[in-house]
């Protein structure tokens, strides 16, 4: 009987992770991602062609996860509010209600994905991609030293997408396998490996989605 029991828990929180998942698949379909043009597609490989974006990032200490994890606490502080308007005082909204204040305002940025890590030495590099209507004029400050904003320009990117979990193995064996694919095509990689994760921690696995770019030229 018990046996029994907990397999109804089980499927039920199992049925109920699916459920919240595909709400989530379901709304994210309006959250913006960078711009690009598809050159080639083979299989899980694709080629390309992206347009200027402007990026908000930090530099984390540690391993993949723990980088990911910290990185993503300290943008998204930035995005939810931790931040000085450079054009507006008071009140505004931006995707959702900023709080009044006396002082140049703070601003809600709204969420984008993927959230794209990229590992130099001991230090990972975290950022999002800011929406495309604001320029690095018109972003508003962070208040935390730790977070930044860069413009970067266009560029080619060869990339594996892959499911699953996106651990520290899997990800250096589909970088692996990306940089195989690109030698055979005769391109030079110019940027470290970057992953990008597009799903909240609580997707299920199969439903997951990563993966690893590299910029390169022909």
């Amino acid at each position: 009987m018990n046996n029994t029991a907990n397999k109804v828990k089980l499927l039920i929180g199992l049925l109920a992770a699916i459920l919240l998942t595909t709400a989530f698949v379901t709304n994210a379909m309006a959250i913006e991602e960078p711009k690009f043009t598809t050159l080639e597609k083979s299989g899980d490989f694709e080629l390309r062609q992206y347009e200027p974006f402007i990026v908000a990032e930090t530099f984390v200490i540690g391993t993949l996860d723990e980088a990911s994890s910290a990185g993503f606490r300290l943008i998204a502080s930035y995005i939810f509010g931790n931040n000085k308007s450079r054009t507006r005082v008071g009140e505004e909204k931006i995707a959702m209600t900023a709080p009044v204040s006396v002082e140049p305002s703070s601003e809600k940025i709204a969420m984008t994905r993927p959230v794209t890590v990229e590992h130099f030495g001991d230090t990972w590099r975290v950022y999002f991609v800011m929406p495309a209507a604001y320029t690095m004029n018109t972003l508003p400050y962070p208040i935390d030293t730790r977070v930044s904003l860069r413009e970067i320009e266009a560029q080619k990117k060869a990339v594996i997408s892959f499911s699953g979990f996106a651990g520290e193995d899997k990800v250096t064996v589909k970088t692996d396998a990306l940089l195989k694919w690109m030698k055979l095509r005769g391109l030079e990689a110019t940027s470290t490996p970057k992953l990008a994760r597009y799903n909240p921690p609580w997707t299920l696995p199969f439903m997951r989605r990563n993966e690893v770019l590299i910029s390169y030229r022909p």
